[in-house]
């Protein structure tokens, strides 16, 4: 099969480098070349884990978090990745588990990373996140005050977490965006005690209880016994991720923005062509290797 790739080149920073054992290429060809090459070398591992991101890697976009769904052809190229021995597929978010579950259309033995590493399903097993008396407390104080700036902020957005809030500002202007994340820090700030604050794309988020991609990427890891492992996501918050791979895996960073991936497509389209080319290599695999799923 044949893909053209469009927007794809090479992270060759000093950091990423030194965990490549191939020679960095110059040109968008060859540093697609080298990311079919890498994936069709990830394909090959005896037990292989697909970890992603969603919002901004499998799915565009949306302004209602809740209608986002996979890219048609993403979809297919993971369900094709799942149906093969030795292989499992993740999904990676910042989004509660709950929503992560609905937007995923995740079946019960889904394998599931909410909340920034917070939360963990792995199937029907879970984690207990009961809060204690001083956590719930600092919620209170924190969620009627977010409450009271996003009420004035027409077009704001607050989600309610498991373990915290994240202010929605995409329907607003970059200059009232600004303000509404400076109040917010500033409430954040008069509660008192630990909270985690992220800043990702278009949305401010501060949780009471501390943890990242990179824990829920080694838990999964650990889960399934993997051998490599593929990790892809948009944003900041996936940059624990990337951090967490370790040679012998495959990082990709989708759209703008400084990384530890070693390499970055343009965007969701893009992801679903690989996945899709590594869809077929696993599955070749398979069959010359006389892999079932006996």
């Amino acid at each position: 099969m044949e893909i053209t790739l469009f927007n794809i080149r090479l992270v060759t920073n000093h950091e990423n480098a030194r965990n490549m054992s191939r020679t960095t290429p110059h040109t968008r060809q060859e540093s697609a070349s080298a990311l079919v090459q890498a994936l069709t070398e990830l394909a090959r591992t005896p037990r292989l884990l697909v970890a992603l991101d969603f919002d901004g890697t499998l799915a565009p976009f949306v302004d209602e978090p809740l209608r986002a769904r996979t890219l048609p052809e993403a979809k297919a190229a993971l369900d094709r990745l799942q149906r093969v021995p030795e292989t499992w597929v993740a999904y990676v978010s910042g989004r509660p588990l709950a929503s992560l579950a609905r937007v995923t259309e995740a079946d019960d033995d889904a394998l599931l990373i909410g909340s920034h590493g917070v939360e963990v399903r792995f199937g029907a097993d879970g984690d207990d996140l009961e809060l204690s008396e001083d956590e719930r407390n600092r919620l209170a104080r924190l969620g009627a005050l977010l409450e009271h700036i996003v009420s004035n902020a027409p077009g704001a957005i607050l989600e309610r977490k498991p373990v915290g809030f994240g202010v929605h500002t995409r329907k607003l202007g970059a200059e009232h965006a600004r303000a509404v994340h400076q109040a917010a820090l500033e409430a954040a700030a008069s509660v008192g005690g630990h909270l985690t604050v992220r800043d990702g794309k278009d949305i401010l988020e501060f949780a009471v209880r501390e943890a990242n991609k990179g824990d829920g990427l080694q838990r999964l890891r650990e889960h399934v016994h993997a051998t490599a492992t593929l990790f892809a996501g948009d944003d900041v918050t996936d940059e624990d991720g990337f951090a967490a791979l370790r040679p012998g895996d495959v990082g990709i960073k989708v759209g703008e923005g400084d990384t530890k991936a070693q390499f970055r497509v343009a965007d969701p389209q893009a992801i679903a062509g690989l996945l899709e080319l590594l869809a077929e290599a696993r599955e070749r695999w398979a069959g010359e290797n006389s892999v079932s799923s006996d």
